[in-house]
């Protein structure tokens, strides 16, 4: 445990206490230092303090930093097809049936399991030894993520898929033909209220969902199309489809029963853009769609 003591400078007079210590502890995100001050371990004149208080010049601040502790998520040796890695950040190819976060009915044989194992120099997220995760994937979708390996790292991820910057583009083969070449979804997802278990596009709980399609290849009773998303909310994409006439093919969820042989939706996360948290590089991966999607795809148009 550490401990840091700050004065108050004139400059710094009237400023909120989170953002005085974002700017004296540059290696630390400001929401960790809102959890910090939410957990008491931040004193101002030896008493405790919120995130809003504006500070005075002259102010004594004592901050006492908690050791990183370990989630209960356990490392486990799993083979992890990592397309970018260094020291903020990584980017991971996910396969299809691989679920992301341990829960209830998956502990175990999850991407953060892996990542525990892969990652040994982890400093921690929000004061737990983790990998942060930014955005997920269903498990039953493949394709690429990317994964924060700081604090300030991951709020950088974060801030830029609020501010709407990354580029996550999907390949899909979905259910009925589509005859104009581009398309705009724009249907707020919420809960289905008669299936708590799936989403919907409804007004009465949901949220804003934009999805911009374009058609590839148009076969009998299929499309072959790629979809980037502008919002990211639980299966966008797989609802948007549905909501439209087009479920994806080999959706167990939201498609129809009879659909193509594959294990899963056919759904994969090609491309994935940041900018770098700390370089300010212009980041941008493509993955190739797995296997039996291809062979899927190549089906399709060997029957044309």
């Amino acid at each position: 445990m550490s401990t840091f003591e700050f004065t108050v400078t004139e400059e710094q007079h009237l400023t909120r206490i989170d953002k005085v210590l974002s700017d004296l502890m540059k290696d630390v995100s400001r929401s960790q230092i809102q959890l910090w001050i939410k957990d008491g371990h931040v004193l101002v004149n030896d008493s405790a303090t919120k995130s809003n208080y504006k500070t005075e010049t002259g102010d004594h601040i004592y901050v006492t930093v908690p050791e990183a502790v370990e989630i209960e998520a356990i490392a486990e040796d799993i083979p992890l097809d990592i397309v970018y890695e260094d020291e903020d950040v990584i980017v991971v190819n996910k396969p299809r049936g691989m679920v992301v976060h341990p829960a209830p009915g998956h502990p175990n044989g999850t991407l953060v399991n892996a990542l525990l194992y892969h990652c040994t120099d982890l400093p921690g997220i929000n004061g737990e030894i983790r990998p942060g995760i930014v955005h997920r994937i269903d498990k039953d979708t493949s394709g690429l993520l990317m994964v924060a390996k700081n604090d300030q790292a991951h709020e950088s991820l974060v801030d830029q898929l609020k501010a709407k910057t990354t580029k996550r583009v999907y390949q899909t083969i979905v259910h009925g033909v589509i005859h104009h070449e581009h398309g705009t979804v724009d249907a707020p997802i919420g809960r289905d209220r008669r299936d708590r278990q799936s989403m919907a596009v409804t007004d009465e709980n949901g949220r804003e969902a934009v999805t911009h399609f374009t058609v590839l290849e148009r076969f009998e009773h299929y499309s072959y199309i790629t979809c980037q998303l502008e919002t990211g909310r639980t299966h966008q994409i797989r609802v948007h489809m549905k909501y439209i006439g087009h479920p994806v093919a080999g959706d167990p969820k939201y498609g129809p029963k009879k659909t193509l042989d594959i294990n899963g939706q056919a759904l994969h996360a090609s491309v994935l853009g940041f900018t770098h948290p700390r370089t300010g590089e212009e980041m941008l991966f493509e993955a190739p769609m797995p296997e039996d999607m291809e062979k899927l795809l190549k089906k399709l148009q060997d029957s044309r």
